[in-house]
């Protein structure tokens, strides 16, 4: 079995979503200063493809807008993210999410 990996950007993702819950891609480069706009979204999409985290539109649009994507993370993207976080605590900071 493969141990799942986290970059960076990804534990980034995880936890504002473990914090506050359903987030919008750009809350969370509003909430951190890792995450750039240019590159949210795409990590986000691959962090669905891992089964990390999950999406659903916005019920109710604002007029004259499409609807926005929340964002959430799945059972598998919350243990994950405990598990290296737990585990760069028990090893003192140094287990480096992979980058």
């Amino acid at each position: 079995m493969e141990i799942p990996r986290l970059s960076g950007k990804e534990a980034e993702i995880l936890r504002l979503l473990t914090t506050n819950g359903e987030m919008y891609g750009l809350e969370m480069v509003t909430a951190s200063q890792e995450l750039k706009r240019g590159t949210v979204y795409v990590t986000l999409m691959r962090m669905a493809e891992k089964g990390f985290v999950e999406s659903r539109e916005e019920e109710s649009p604002p007029p004259n807008r499409p609807p926005r994507k929340l964002f959430r993370a799945t059972g598998q993207g919350v243990r994950v993210y405990r598990a290296m976080e737990a585990a760069s605590r028990v090893y003192g900071g140094g287990v480096a999410w992979q980058t």
